[in-house]
């Protein structure tokens, strides 16, 4: 048995010395850079870092996460079915591009890079109000963390479900179960569609598989335009007994 263990711990460390070894080619042959200005170095370099469009949740809308919202928002006019939204990041070039590259550039590393900046908003926005006088966001009352899915297609195309990846990396940082219980059909692509285009696109076309009865979730997506597909998302938890559903997302359009 001691043999079999050292064989197997020896063939684990010859694998890892392996990744380590075609990572750090890889890293030669193709330097990290910056998915905003392009710079090598880091995913995201310390100039662009500094240049993140940050929501201040004190003023963002608690309904739909809308900057500037908090008072009178024009977005969702209080009418979503989400106890509270918390979005991270204003929509713009920085942001844009630590969605595509992820998404559509197979840049996989960005999930935790993401997450955490998800994390943060989170952490903000549970020192302020939802509309029912509780905080936005109180890890104590959440039950599960949960992700707006791909289509079948979407995963085919890019080989991973992109908010999966940053759902998992997210439920690590808030230490939170990860519940993988929505499940999306067919769909247009939302990108070139109007608000009411997304509402009818996306009706009907997500399910929830599992029983949440009676439970408190987290929602995440990456970005909120419309905002079709967190609601669409939140009906179907909602549908099946969920008490409550808090949505997350790392940008806004606005």
């Amino acid at each position: 048995m001691r043999a079999i263990s050292l064989a197997w711990t020896e063939g684990m460390g010859l694998r890892s010395f392996a990744r380590h070894a075609a990572d750090s080619a890889a890293e030669l042959l193709w330097p990290t850079r910056c998915v905003s200005c392009d710079m090598p170095g880091e995913l995201l370099c310390e100039d662009c870092r500094a240049r993140m469009p940050w929501i201040s949740q004190r003023w963002a809308c608690p309904v739909c996460g809308a900057p500037f919202g908090w008072l009178t928002c024009t977005g969702c006019e209080g009418d979503w079915e989400a106890r509270a939204t918390i979005c991270a990041l204003g929509f713009g070039q920085i942001a844009s591009q630590m969605v595509a590259c992820l998404k559509d550039y197979n840049e996989r590393r960005l999930a935790s890079v993401n997450a955490a900046a998800m994390a943060c908003a989170l952490e903000e926005a549970s020192a302020w109000e939802a509309l029912d006088g509780k905080p936005r966001y109180d890890p104590e009352a959440i039950d599960g963390l949960c992700f707006v899915p791909a289509t079948r297609e979407a995963c085919v195309r890019r080989g991973f479900d992109h908010m999966e990846l940053v759902a998992t990396e997210l439920s690590d940082i808030a230490s939170l179960p990860l519940a993988d219980v929505l499940m999306r059909v067919s769909a247009q692509d939302q990108r070139a569609l109007g608000r009411n285009e997304r509402e009818e696109n996306l009706s009907g076309t997500v399910r929830c598989i599992d029983d949440v009865a009676g439970m408190n979730l987290l929602l995440v997506d990456d970005v909120i335009t419309t905002g079709a597909s967190m609601r669409e998302s939140t009906r179907a938890l909602l549908a099946r007994g969920a008490a409550s559903v808090t949505c997350c997302a790392l940008t806004r359009v606005w």
